[in-house]
C-alpha cells in the first residue's frame, strides 16, 4: 500500500470534489446510505467479529461500546439524512464591502483532502464521510485495527455509491493496514493532505501534534463539569445530571465532575448520590462531601477524592463530587482542571448564568442544561466529524462550514493601486 498514491488520488478527487454540484453531492449520500442499508448484515457481521475479537484481547468497556454498530446504524444512517436536508456551504458569499472602489466578499470553498485518524467507532466512518462529501472535501480514513472488517466493509459501499453517481471512488479511501507506520506516513503527506482530524485519547491527539507537517485540529477529549448554583432547581438539576452521566457514560461529553454549591450541599449530595447509585454510579468525594455522605450513611460505592481524580476523564459511570463556596470558586476549579470541552451551569441566577458564560473558556458552555448536547446531531449540525477544543479556525463540534476555508473575491472595474 502506497499512501502517496493514496495522497495523489486524493487529491486528484478533490478537484473534481469541490466542482460537484449540491444536486450530485446529495445524490451520493442518498446512494450511500442505500448501499450501507442494502449491505446492513454484512457491516453488522463484520462490526460482530471486530467486537469478539476486541473483547478477546481484552480491549476495556468504554473502547467495546465505541466500537459497536449493533442496534446504532439505522440512527447513524438517519443522521445522514439529515446531511442531505442542510444547506450545502460551498460557494456562498458573505462579509460583503465595498472598499477602495473595489467590490469585496469571501466566498466558501472546501478545504481539500482530510486525514482523519481514529480509534473504535465506525459510526466515525459514515459521519465523516457524509460531512466531507457534502462539504466538496475528500477524506483518507485510517481508523484503528479494531474495527478494520467493519470499515472495509463500509468504505467498500460508500466507494460503491460515488462510482454509481460518476464521482471519484477515491474521494474516500481507507488504510486497511493496521500497521502504524502509516499513520506516521499520512501524517507526512503535506503535499496531498490539508488537514489532520484525529478523534481518540490524549495519547493520539499528541501523536500527531508532535508528528504531523499538515495543520491538526485537536480535540475530542473532555473532563466535563456541571456546577450546581444555590439557587439552582434541585430536582430539576438531578435530571440534569442523571442525563449527563449515565445517557452514554463512554463519550467525550458525559459529565465528569458536579460542583455544588456549599449553600445547599447538605441537601444535594445524598439525593444525587441515591439517584445516580441506582444506575450503577460509584463516586469519588472531596472532603466536604465525604462528611456530608458519612453522615447520611451513603458512603458505599464512593472513595475520597484524590487530586488526579478532577483531571481525569471517566468515560465510565464514575462521578467526582466537590462541595465549592460559591461561583469564583467553581470558575476556578473548571479553569484548572477543564479541558475546555464542555462545562455547565444550573442556576436561577441570570447573573450568575451570565458571568459563568463570560468566564469559563470551553467550546460549548451550557446554562440549565446536559453536557450531553456536545453532539453536532443535537446542535443542528446533522453530523460532525470531530469536536474541536481548539480556537482555531472550528470550535466544538466541526459540521460542514467547518469543513470549508474561504477565498476572497474582488471584483474592480480595471482597478489599480
Amino acid at each position: 500500500m502506497s499512501m502517496k498514491k493514496m495522497g495523489a488520488a486524493a487529491k486528484a478527487a478533490a478537484r473534481a470534489m469541490s466542482m460537484a454540484s449540491t444536486d450530485q453531492k446529495n445524490a451520493v449520500l442518498k446512494e450511500m446510505v442505500s448501499m450501507i442499508s442494502q449491505h446492513a448484515r454484512q457491516v453488522l457481521d463484520a462490526n460482530k467479529e471486530d467486537i469478539n475479537e476486541a473483547e478477546a484481547s481484552g480491549l476495556d468497556s468504554a473502547m467495546i461500546d465505541r466500537l459497536s454498530l449493533q442496534g446504532r446504524l439505522e440512527s447513524i444512517l438517519k443522521a445522514v439524512e439529515s446531511v442531505i436536508t442542510l444547506p450545502d456551504p460551498v460557494g456562498e458569499r458573505f462579509d460583503r464591502k465595498v472598499y477602495n472602489h473595489l467590490e469585496i466578499e469571501k466566498c466558501r470553498t472546501p478545504i481539500g483532502v482530510l486525514g482523519v485518524i481514529y480509534e473504535s467507532r465506525p459510526d466515525v466512518t459514515i459521519d465523516v464521510t457524509a460531512l466531507a462529501l457534502k462539504s466538496g472535501n475528500c477524506a483518507i480514513l485510517r481508523g484503528g485495527s479494531e474495527t478494520l472488517r467493519t470499515n472495509g466493509v463500509l468504505v467498500d459501499a460508500i466507494q460503491k455509491a460515488l462510482a454509481k453517481v460518476a464521482l471519484p471512488a477515491a474521494a474516500i479511501q481507507l488504510v486497511k493496514s493496521p500497521d502504524r507506520i502509516y499513520v506516521r506516513k499520512l501524517l507526512r503527506l503535506h503535499d496531498s493532505v490539508d488537514l489532520i482530524i484525529p478523534r481518540g485519547g490524549a495519547a493520539l491527539h499528541r501523536f500527531c501534534r508532535e508528528n504531523s507537517t499538515i495543520p491538526v485540529i485537536t480535540g475530542g477529549i473532555g473532563v466535563c463539569h456541571l456546577f450546581v448554583d444555590k439557587t439552582a432547581d434541585l430536582e430539576r438539576s438531578l435530571k440534569v445530571i442523571h442525563n449527563a452521566k449515565t445517557q452514554r457514560p463512554t463519550v467525550c461529553n458525559a459529565l465528569d465532575t458536579v460542583l455544588v454549591h456549599e449553600a445547599v450541599a447538605e441537601a444535594f449530595v445524598v439525593k444525587a448520590i441515591d439517584l445516580l447509585r441506582k444506575s450503577g454510579v460509584s463516586f469519588r468525594l472531596d472532603p466536604m462531601a465525604w462528611k456530608i455522605a458519612e453522615q447520611a450513611g451513603k458512603t458505599d460505592n464512593c472513595l475520597q477524592a484524590q487530586p488526579v481524580d478532577w483531571e481525569t476523564e471517566w468515560l465510565s459511570l464514575v462521578l467526582g463530587i466537590r462541595v465549592v463556596k460559591d461561583l469564583a470558586e467553581a470558575i476556578e476549579h473548571i479553569a484548572k482542571y477543564s479541558t475546555g470541552h464542555s462545562d455547565g451551569i444550573l442556576t436561577q441566577d441570570k447573573s450568575h448564568a451570565e458571568r459563568f458564560v463570560r468566564e469559563v473558556d470551553s467550546a460549548a458552555v451550557y446554562v440549565n442544561a446536559s453536557t450531553r448536547f456536545t453532539d453536532g446531531g443535537q446542535l443542528g449540525l446533522g453530523a460532525e466529524v470531530a469536536i474541536s477544543t481548539q480556537k482555531l479556525h472550528a470550535r466544538g463540534p466541526m459540521g460542514l462550514c467547518e469543513l470549508t476555508s474561504y477565498k476572497w473575491v474582488v471584483h474592480g472595474d480595471y482597478s489599480v493601486r
